[in-house]
């Protein structure tokens, strides 16, 4: 074993930070067994140097996160700031001074990854970051490297804790939204402004990078289609229940059937109960792949936390130490395919669409003949009337397969029908 220890600069002492810190204190000896040489910590860039970091040595403490990148004896940068900037400019530094990086920043990677790539690349450095996409779930690298030789054609998952907790709260206890996001605020899982959460943007991040590894091909954030969950009410979920689903939010990457082109989006949808999917509950994550030769796939585990989060940044630095150690690098971006990213317009799939109408007969016909001539089939359809007889109805709709362009014109011709009072709402059946 060597004895010279490798050393690492850890930019971020938050929650993830401060657990990467203690692994890497409590567990030395073992990191240095796995990896061939001890590695050291050799300073902590934070923002608040005054506040009291338990296990961690005041001296190696600085507000100067720059100075501590380039100071060329860096052998790894850590990197879990989050944002943008500065986190770009540390990371390229870092780069040019040297050092490899290990990064949870899922925002920046989505958004810039491929400019990343290119400067680790022309320093002969590395570039890892498990820990951007799902916690402690080991996927980038299954993705990147076990799968490698097969051909990805889908890959459908719950990536994102605080969402997956309030749906499941709503599809257990009958809750409406504000009241399961308000338990899930107390609990500690949902942020005080919980928007990057419910509105989809984190789950759109991750989808981003979860498509350019599974498919060879750039896919930047802008080019994944977004939809959050503020809408989903407790009706939805009883419609669900009837169909034999509940709901999720999903972010579904998929190859088109001629291979010529790829989608990403983020949005809620119906799936079965008989996927495996839908028993996924409370806090936790869970990826489907599905491939040509190794079939379908599913990893499950926490995705957030500070533990989690850092056994995924650990992983990645024992990775990275052990190239450096060995005077390589390790598999960097592949985007040979660059195959083109399509809109959600032209993304098919089936429809739960629910319509308040008036409750008189010829209506279902006036609907079903909307439909025929947007060349949407239609699966089945529900018609119950209301109780308190005030001459209206519900009617629910379930399409074969459509693009969702065609249902979005279907959608807007049935909204000009005098016999529909509105459309109470509309969402995606995924998972069969």
């Amino acid at each position: 074993m060597r004895t010279r220890p490798l050393k690492v600069a850890l930019l971020g002492c938050g929650v993830v930070g401060s657990e990467v810190a203690r692994i890497m204190t409590t567990h030395a000896d073992d990191l240095a067994a796995r990896i061939g040489a001890p590695v050291e910590l050799a300073g902590v860039a934070v923002r608040r140097p005054s506040k009291v970091r338990e296990g961690i040595d005041p001296a190696l403490v600085t507000t100067d996160a720059t100075a501590l990148v380039k100071r060329g004896d860096i052998d790894v940068v850590v990197e879990v700031i989050g944002g943008i900037e500065p986190a770009r400019g540390l990371i390229t530094t870092a780069f040019e001074h040297g050092a490899s990086v290990v990064s949870a920043n899922k925002a920046l990677l989505a958004q810039d990854g491929a400019a990343l790539h290119a400067v680790a690349e022309e320093h002969g450095r590395d570039l890892y970051y498990e820990a951007a996409v799902a916690g402690a779930i080991p996927l980038i690298r299954p993705l990147r490297e076990s799968l490698a030789g097969d051909k990805v054609n889908r890959v459908l998952g719950i990536v994102n804790g605080t969402t997956n907790f309030i749906l499941d709260k709503m599809d257990s206890t009958g809750a409406g939204y504000q009241e399961a996001l308000d338990e899930a605020t107390a609990l500690g899982y949902a942020e005080a402004d919980p928007t990057a959460d419910v509105e989809g943007f984190d789950a759109a991040a991750k989808a981003a990078i979860l498509a350019g590894i599974a498919f060879h091909t750039r896919v930047r954030f802008d080019d994944v289609y977004r939809e959050g969950m503020a809408e989903v009410t407790a009706a939805d979920f009883r419609s669900a229940k009837e169909m034999g689903c509940t709901i999720k939010l999903l972010a579904i990457c998929e190859r088109a059937a001629d291979g010529g082109s790829v989608t990403a989006r983020v949005h809620p949808a119906m799936i079965p109960l008989s996927h495996p999917l839908a028993s996924v509950r409370g806090a936790y994550n869970a990826v489907f792949v599905e491939s040509d030769a190794a079939g379908q796939l599913m990893f499950y585990g926490p995705g957030a936390g500070g533990s989690p989060t850092a056994s995924a940044v650990l992983g990645d630095l024992v990775a990275v130490c052990r190239n450096r150690l060995n005077g390589a690098t390790g598999p960097g971006e592949s985007a040979y395919a660059a195959l083109t990213v399509s809109s959600m317009g032209e993304v098919v799939t089936r429809y739960h669409i629910s319509l308040d109408v008036a409750d008189k007969p010829g209506v279902l016909a006036q609907v079903a003949t909307v439909f025929a001539e947007h060349g949407v089939s239609i699966d089945t359809v529900r018609q119950q009337g209301r109780p308190d007889g005030d001459g209206e109805a519900s009617l629910v709709v379930v399409t074969h397969r459509a693009s969702d362009a065609s249902l979005s014109g279907t959608v807007e011709a049935l909204r000009k029908l005098d016999t529909v009072r509105g459309v109470a709402s509309i969402m995606r059946v995924e998972g069969e």
